[in-house]
């Protein structure tokens, strides 16, 4: 969240970055109810300090009826606050974090494109989507998969498994040489945490987040949000440099509406298993922690042969926790229609968050004079066995259906095609 200091300082500045981040949040109801809790506490605080004046020495009977009915008002003070607060931090919560200046204006077409990598594939036959390939080969079943979870649930068979394992050491041994610690995280996590790291599921993201009934537990959308809260509630010691994890985690996601052709096969499912890279940093390495991610990002998919594009995520269509974020495509055949062979589609995305999280959190590093400040927290996308496959799958196979393994990964699965 940002500073309410900040906002009130800033009103006009944070009422036009919600606007370009076309979030509603209503800042003169923040500022209005910001005011009113302020005053509470001031008449709290003069209340209590008259009480604590008065119970010095021995109170005559006068005095003690004059506490009683201080201590009485102070009571009705707090149940009002209490009310107060809950609004205050409502709203508060709501207020996205600011944006980064080189970001790009508008909704969710107005991405700007970074650049564009490898070659993009050329076939002399008709070539098929993932779905078709694996299910051909009886690597996938959806069909299964359904009647067992539900749709968009699928098992993994054969070589998809050997493919989905060799992606993810192949993800673990590039993120671990660039000083990522490997770690794999709990499946759930407390609504606080949620909230913490930008995902509420009681709120926007209910449509997304798959709460437990009768706990205050969901399951988590994404290891961001374990990773986030690890260090809550903290004073880290970055005085040898950012704290950075590599975390393998499963991933559940409602996906509420997103069925369709384009979002076929494997491209929005229920369940997947994500290797995530997270970075606590001070708020002076945040900008180039973020470049050394989304180089990482392209390293996976360079060393994969893959051909993507890297594109800049506009304003509006930026999450609250995000400050700038940066998503890589990679080429495929399913996003194809009559009149394209294929299109790109989202692979991998990195948010430099700045102290947004950490404020939630309570996350702080200490400064050399002594001092603690919020850290700044980074996420970034290593492999997700979702899109990966899909760019793999699609843009290596072969007229026989059968797929060419990209040369990295024939170590981890033990044979050059599959």
């Amino acid at each position: 969240m940002l500073d309410i200091k900040f906002i009130r300082e800033n009103v006009e500045l944070v009422k036009q970055n919600c606007i370009n981040r076309r979030n509603k949040v209503d800042i003169d109801e923040l500022i209005r109810v910001d005011e009113l809790r302020r005053t509470q506490i001031t008449e709290i605080e003069t209340l209590r300090a008259a009480r604590n004046a008065g119970s010095k020495g021995k109170p005559t009977p006068e005095e003690i009826a004059q506490m009683r009915e201080v201590g009485e008002k102070i009571k009705a003070l707090e149940e009002g606050m209490a009310a107060t607060d809950a609004a205050y931090m409502d709203l508060l919560m709501q207020v996205p974090n600011l944006t980064h200046p080189e970001t790009p204006a508008g909704g969710e077409e107005d991405f700007m494109t970074v650049g564009v990598y490898g070659a993009k594939p050329s076939f002399d036959f008709t070539p098929k989507d993932h779905e078709t390939l694996l299910t051909e080969r009886g690597m996938i079943d959806f069909e299964r998969g359904a009647k067992v979870a539900g749709a968009k649930f699928y098992f993994s068979k054969g070589d998809l498994v050997r493919l989905n394992m060799a992606l993810t050491n192949y993800g673990i041994d590039v993120a671990t040489a660039h000083g990522f610690e490997l770690m794999e995280t709990p499946d759930m996590a407390k609504t606080e945490i949620l909230v913490g790291t930008g995902y509420n599921p009681r709120g926007d993201a209910q449509d997304q987040i798959y709460v437990i009934e009768n706990t205050d537990m969901s399951l988590i959308a994404t290891a961001e949000i374990t990773v986030g809260g690890y260090h809550r509630d903290e004073v880290l010691d970055l005085s040898n440099g950012p704290k950075k994890y590599v975390a393998l985690s499963h991933c559940f996601r409602k996906e509420a509406g997103a069925y369709g052709r384009t979002s076929k096969g494997l491209y929005r499912v229920h369940q997947f298993t994500k290797l995530e890279m997270f970075v606590y940093c001070k708020p002076e390495e945040s900008e180039a922690m973020h470049q050394e991610i989304l180089a990482i990002e392209k390293e996976i998919c360079d060393g994969l042969g893959l051909h993507y594009r890297v594109i800049d995520i506009p304003a509006g269509d930026l999450g609250g926790p995000a400050y700038r974020k940066y998503d890589l495509e990679a080429w495929m055949t399913m996003k194809g229609d009559e009149t394209h062979a294929g299109d790109f589609g989202e692979v991998t995305s990195t948010s430099n968050c700045t102290d947004y999280q950490a404020r939630r959190l309570g996350i702080k590093y200490k400064k050399e004079d002594g001092t603690n400040e919020f850290v700044h927290t980074l996420n970034g996308t290593a492999v997700v066995l979702s899109r990966f496959p899909i760019a793999v799958i699609e843009q290596n196979q072969q007229a026989d259906g059968t797929i060419r393994v990209p040369e990295v990964l024939v170590k981890y699965v033990g044979k050059s095609v599959i």
